[in-house]
């Protein structure tokens, strides 16, 4: 008699393993596949944020402009390589129509809800499952060096304290006293008290270790092929064979749009792009920030840990180019120099680069496929897997379970793009 799970799980990444954790505590049997290995995509190096505060979206006013002005720089914060693609220029368009006012407010609204409520989630679930990755509520704070940026910038302060965020602005000569890892100079800071941090591999680690404790079962190289629905669930091919299934979550993240066609859901194609990041990993310099900052002019993140001190952001648009760009790289070290003391430590550790899944309005998709019973979409996280990690496993696991969610899935729907 074939094996046959409750629910499969296609992807171990921070979102796949949040997805099997709450599905787990709903009382389902849980296996989760991966091509790879866990946490191998873009979970891995990211500068580990918990950021209620990055509610406002990517698609902005005036990005589309900033953009342009950009494309033939290739160390700018955010490049769009100059070439033929069509898909990418499709999604480009999509991207540009929705950088206005009123996209840009309903699509901050959905972010802050999943934001919030997996702010809070999280923290329960490092507590409650002793999550050993150096999570603390920290705090982060945006850094401004030029005045014009920093008036621009507090126009969202607006909104987000309509959100709930929580932030204090403070002018530049009262931050340098704040803060001695910073050189003199800054035109003022903008504080968020309710974010905090958290180091991303560790804690996918720790996500995989309480699945497995609890029952779960985490195959690596195990690629996905396809899935056929029968009476009652799923038979899914993969690279290891064949598994049947009650339900299927797909937490694909960038590789979804790879995968659209073989889990009906033609509309990834259109709808999503993986945005290039990178970041560098090293031994604490002798002088960190004490909050993780935002050097806001060059885009560039700054995470000390205990373990570490990380260098993050940049975004790049070009497709799935696997090179690891030192030009890249160099910018964020050049980017952190201008603000920090010690902007690098002694010893280099790690260079990493990981393709974000980036939806055109920069709002995850979580849900049902339209028209395919029993698979299910959790993907299009762009920066913010690691912050919406826990709000997204569990809506996956009430929407599955037939229980009201604790966030509203409405703005969440693939279909909000037909």
């Amino acid at each position: 008699m074939e094996q046959r799970e409750d629910v499969l799980i296609v992807g171990a990444g921070v979102i796949g393993l949040a997805c099997a954790l709450a599905l787990l505590e709903t009382g389902r049997s849980v296996r989760v596949i991966d091509a790879g290995r866990i946490g191998g995509g873009s979970s891995h190096g990211n500068c580990g944020t918990i950021t209620p505060s990055h509610a406002p979206p990517l698609a902005a006013p005036g990005v589309v402009l900033k953009a342009l002005r950009w494309m033939l720089t290739p160390d700018a914060p955010l490049y769009v390589p100059p070439r033929f693609d069509p898909r990418l220029w499709s999604w480009l368009l999509r991207f540009a129509l929705r950088c206005n006012e009123r996209d840009w407010r309903a699509s901050a609204v959905a972010k802050s809800a999943i934001l919030n409520d997996s702010r809070a989630r999280l923290a329960q679930w490092v507590e409650q499952y002793s999550l050993a990755c150096e999570f603390a509520p920290s705090g982060e704070d945006y850094i401004f060096r030029t005045q014009d940026y920093f008036e621009h910038t507090l126009e969202e302060v607006g909104l987000l304290r309509e959100l709930g965020v929580a932030v204090d602005v403070v002018d530049g000569r009262a931050y340098e006293a704040m803060e001695p890892a910073l050189k003199p100079g800054l035109a003022g800071a903008i504080r968020f008290n309710g974010d905090a941090v958290l180091r991303p591999d560790r804690y996918v680690a720790e996500l995989a270790r309480v699945v497995r404790e609890r029952g779960g079962t985490i195959v690596e190289d195990c690629a996905f092929v396809g899935a056929v629905a029968e009476q009652g669930g799923v038979r899914v091919t993969t690279g290891q064979g064949q598994l049947l299934a009650g339900e299927v979550v797909m937490a694909l993240g960038a590789w979804s749009t790879k995968l659209a066609d073989a889990i009906g859901a033609p509309a990834l194609k259109r709808t999503m792009q993986p945005g290039k990041g990178y970041s560098i990993t090293y031994s604490s310099p002798a002088l960190v920030p004490r909050r993780p900052l935002v050097l806001r002019e060059r885009q560039v993140c700054v995470t000390a840990w205990g373990s570490g001190y990380r260098l993050g952001s940049t975004m790049e648009f070009s497709g799935f180019d696997d090179s690891l760009n030192p030009r890249r790289l160099a910018a964020l070290e050049r980017g952190a120099g201008e603000y920090l003391h010690e902007p690098v430590g002694a010893q280099k550790q790690e260079q990493w680069f990981g393709w974000r899944p980036m939806s055109c309005d920069d709002v995850p998709i979580i849900g049902q496929v339209p028209g395919r019973d029993h698979i299910w979409l959790a993907t299009g996280h762009g920066m913010m897997g690691v912050s919406m990690s826990a709000a997204t496993g569990q809506l996956v696991a009430d929407l599955i379970a037939g229980r009201d969610p604790a966030i509203d899935p409405a703005p969440f729907r693939i279909e909000r793009f037909e």
